[in-house]
Order: structure tokens, then sequence, then C-alpha cells
């Protein structure tokens, strides 16, 4: 059931029930089951991000000159409030963190690191990646 939602989060119980081989009633329950005990966490769509303006795709690396504890708060909440930065990651090695962003142009990823990463009295050294093409889109989690 993981699986078919993960690949289509739209399907009626009806649709879901015909692919696992139960009534539509038991598939709509073990669905709120699987919703109340956390094992699915939510619905989104997959937006074409070309079709919303967006052309540049970066992975943007994060070194921090501290490591105090209001300091990295002080970036979560900063990362937390840029819409261009889709995801973000804490790390081992050199890095600190990896922000996976999305940006209208070239200009704009430059204006995202040098206005507003770097500026941050907590960071020390900022490296990003272009993404040239994305081969595998994200897919949904082994299930």
């Amino acid at each position: 059931m993981l699986a078919e939602v993960q690949r289509n989060a739209m399907l009626t119980a009806q649709e879901l029930g015909e692919r696992l081989n139960l009534s539509a009633s038991q598939a709509g329950r073990r669905r709120q089951r699987l919703e109340a005990e956390g094992f699915i966490t939510g619905y989104t769509a997959k937006l074409a991000p070309a079709r919303v303006g967006l052309t540049v795709q970066a992975f943007v690396q994060v070194q921090m000159a501290s490591h105090a504890p209001e300091g990295a708060r002080g970036f979560a909440a900063l990362i937390a409030a840029r819409p261009e930065v889709i995801s973000a990651w804490t790390l081992t090695g050199e890095a600190d963190y990896l922000l996976r962003v999305w940006c209208a142009d070239l200009g704009a990823l430059n204006q995202l690191i040098h206005a507003v990463l770097l500026p941050h009295p907590a960071v020390a050294r900022v490296q990003s990646q272009i993404v040239m093409d994305q081969f595998k889109p994200d897919a949904p989690l082994p299930t």
C-alpha cells in the first residue's frame, strides 16, 4: 500500500483496493491507519520547475565558522525562511550543511549565496554545485 500511495497519492479507496485486492472500505481504513500511525505524513503535488519560473537547481554546501548553539539556531531559522531552499541536511565531513535550492536564474542563486548565506555571522564558507541534468527523478522511498 505504501508503494502505491507514493506512486500516486490521488488514488481513491476504490482504485487502491483494486490494485491491492481489497475492498474499497478495507483500503480506505488501512490508509487511514497508516496516516494515524505516522507512516504517511502528508500529501503533496510535484510541480514542473520550469513552468513556475525556476531554471537553476543547485546544491549548496555550507561550512560554519562556529558550532555554537545560538549560531546554529540562527542559521536554521534563516534557512527555514528561504523558499528557494527546498531541503536541508546536516552532514558529517567538511561541510556542515547541504542545501538543495531552486532559483529563477543564476543571478538569483548568486544573490542567495552572496547576500543571504555568506553574510550570516556563523557561516565561514559556501560552495555551490549547479545541477546540469537530473537523470533520475526524486523517487519514492523503498518499501
